[in-house]
Formats: C-alpha cells, structure tokens, sequence
C-alpha cells in the first residue's frame, strides 16, 4: 500500500486523490438564468454535428453559452430589423382589418424569408 497525498498541484492545477486516481479539481462558473432561445439551441446543435472542435473549444474555455445567448440575441434583432426593412417598403400588404387571413399569411411569409436569412448569415455558418 502506497502513501499518496490526497492532494497534489501540476502546473497551477490541483488534483484531488480519488481511490488510485488523481482529478482535477475543476469549477465551473455559474452563469445567470437567462433561458436559451431558438436560434442559440439550433447553434448549438450544429456546433455539436458539424463542427465539433470548435464545440470543444468553446465547451473547454466555459464560452459557449455566452457564445449561444449572443448568437440568439443577434437573430432575434436580425429577423426584426429584415421585417421592418420588408415591411417598410412593400406595397402590396393586405389589410389587417379587411383581410385578416391575408395579413398573416404575409406576415408569416416575410418571417420564414427572415429566418431563412438568419439561418444562413448566423446559425449555421
């Protein structure tokens, strides 16, 4: 039977014996409660199937979640700002009042066209 230490410093690192083995004793900042939306989630997912280095990377250096809320906050204003900029200068928009059904047929139709953008610009680049 060996005397270990229960507990040893490499490189600036402390590691606490566990039966024969030494880990790392390692603490996770806590982050604030903000939910994840959408597009951070759908990032996130991609990160993870198609660039999974980069995953590590941000999953390693504790970034990623800051990584993901800016992502989702970006998309959210993006989509906004494309709406606004459609909105702005189409004439052809049905009139809430008289053509109830025509109106959120357009309105979905300009954030599907949105979203297409954001997916491409943000999401999966």
């Amino acid at each position: 039977m060996t005397n270990l230490q229960k507990q040893i410093m490499v490189n600036g690192i402390e590691y606490n014996l566990c039966g024969d083995y030494y880990v790392p004793n390692i603490v996770l900042e806590q982050h604030d409660d903000r939910t994840l939306g959408k597009y951070g989630m759908m990032r996130r997912a991609y990160l993870k199937a198609n660039k999974p280095i980069l995953y590590n990377q941000l999953v390693l250096t504790d970034k990623l979640f800051d990584h993901l809320y800016e992502i989702d906050e970006s998309a959210h204003s993006r989509i906004d700002e494309i709406m606004d900029f459609e909105l702005m200068w189409d004439k052809e928009i049905p009139d809430k009042k008289t053509d109830p059904m025509g109106w959120v047929q357009y309105m979905n139709m300009i954030k599907a066209q949105a979203e297409e953008i954001v997916f491409n610009e943000l999401v999966f680049n």
